[in-house]
């Protein structure tokens, strides 16, 4: 299983915090939210960013019924990845 550094998202125009993440991207990849949930429950690749100093997971989680992609650490507000640059 690979283990990649998400650096960079594209993000949709909605404002629901949980469907603003369209792509993520790393040093010469990128991988729309479906494939990357999908990567993740398959075991086929696993996701990480960098928080300041600490390295944080990143994990599939579920909200009103539709799958999203979120750090470990930061509770219900996807904030984390919301914050890197454009891809």
């Amino acid at each position: 299983m690979a283990n990649l550094r998400i650096t960079c998202i594209n993000k949709t125009n909605r404002t629901n915090p949980h469907e603003r993440i369209r792509n993520i991207g790393g040093s010469g990849w990128k991988y729309s939210e479906a494939d990357a949930i999908s990567y993740i429950e398959n075991r086929t690749h696993s996701f990480y960013v960098h928080v300041g100093a600490n390295t944080v997971d990143v994990i599939v989680a579920t909200h009103l019924g539709r799958k999203y992609l979120k750090t470990k650490n930061d509770g219900i507000v996807p904030d984390n990845l919301l914050s890197l640059s454009e891809c």
